[in-house]
């Protein structure tokens, strides 16, 4: 047992005996004086651009993108007359021959007469249905037309009256997509302060449509990239164009049931024809050399890269086609969202495609 330490006194200027020497802490550094910063570009570099194309190639580029889509107008047509015709003729022989059947199994026996009715009766009773969900597709299909037309007529003039009941048509269709709930409530608590026509179509096409454009764009840039694998590795083009009609069939759909609009076979079809119809209006994907060489690249990468750049061409494709479907299904056009272009897609496009820049 060592010898206790009686109590002392010390200064705090001095050392004590018995604690180690302190390590000498390192003088703070000078401050610097506050400058003014003249050029923000000096210290935040513009990003670089790895898909930097030349302006040439950028009109290219900008030129892929499809104008807005416009449903087709209703006017008379020959072909709906007789194509109407002839399905009153099918029917009414298929009737017939239903007919002769029910007649003939009656008959041989009469319990094969009434399975044959009662068969009969439950097909018609099925017919029925379907064509009572199909013309509601097609209203549904026609209604976010007329409400589109509504909504920028209402913009156009900057008609609250108007703007009010293209909206609320807007809400009772988005009821049914959860990703509308918060814009919902926020157009609900907003009703009554919003004045100008124009700055509630605008708001509600901001709040209801901004998450279901950021869903559409991902949709397509989906379907476009697989397109793009698919194709690049598929070896047949048989193979590519089936399955470039499968996704981009698949796409529609997924767009307009995306947007609340449902559609059923005949409206699928119609919408199909429409996007189809204006694509062959606008042109088709036809890329210049300046664009495919710097997706591409030149020489021997361009060799190797042939059907790469093939993938990539039909990716291009297939977002066009999903920029006009998005363009028909869309129940307000575009006034305060920007609307994707070929520009969005191209760069991811063609880093799966391995493109360098030259």
């Amino acid at each position: 047992m060592s010898e206790k330490r009686k109590p002392a006194s010390f200064r705090v200027d001095q050392p004590v005996a018995d604690e180690p020497a302190r390590i000498a802490e390192p003088a703070p550094a000078p401050q610097r004086r506050p400058t003014a910063i003249k050029d923000i570009a000096v210290v935040t570099p513009a990003a670089v651009d790895v898909f930097d194309l030349d302006p040439e190639a950028a009109n290219e580029l900008d030129a892929l993108t499809p104008p807005p889509a416009l449903a087709n107008k209703k006017r008379f047509s020959f072909a709906s007359v007789f194509t109407g015709a002839l399905g009153i003729l099918v029917s009414l022989a298929l009737g017939l021959w239903a007919d002769n059947l029910i007649r003939t199994l009656f008959e041989r026996a009469p319990w094969l007469g009434w399975v044959a009715l009662g068969v009969t009766i439950l097909g018609a009773l099925a017919l029925i249905a379907i064509v009572i969900r199909e013309t509601l597709a097609l209203r549904r299909l026609s209604s976010v037309q007329h409400l589109r037309d509504e909504a920028a007529k209402a913009a156009a003039e900057n008609d609250p009256v108007q703007a009010k009941a293209a909206v609320a048509k807007l809400v009772s269709i988005a009821e049914t997509l959860p990703a509308t709930a918060k814009g919902r409530a926020l157009l609900h608590d907003l009703r009554d302060d919003v004045i100008d026509g124009r700055d509630l179509i605008r708001l509600s096409e901001t709040e209801l449509l901004r998450p279901l454009d950021r869903q559409a764009r991902e949709m397509i840039l989906a379907a476009s990239k697989r397109v793009s694998i698919v194709t690049a590795v598929s070896p047949r083009a048989l193979v590519d164009i089936g399955y470039v009609v499968f996704e981009s069939a698949r796409l529609i759909r997924r767009l307009s049931e995306l947007y609340g609009g449902r559609p059923g076979t005949l409206g699928f079809l119609k919408l199909t024809r429409n996007v189809i119809a204006h694509l062959a209006v606008t042109g088709t994907v036809a890329m210049g050399d300046s664009i495919i060489q710097q997706l591409v690249g030149h020489g021997l990468a361009a060799r190797l890269s042939a059907r790469l750049g093939e993938g990539v061409i039909n990716g291009l494709m297939t977002a066009r086609i999903g920029i006009s479907a998005m363009d028909l299904v869309r129940p307000f056009p575009f006034n305060a969202e920007k609307r994707p272009g070929i520009g969005d897609f191209i760069g991811d496009l063609a880093r799966i495609g391995g493109a360098k820049k030259p």
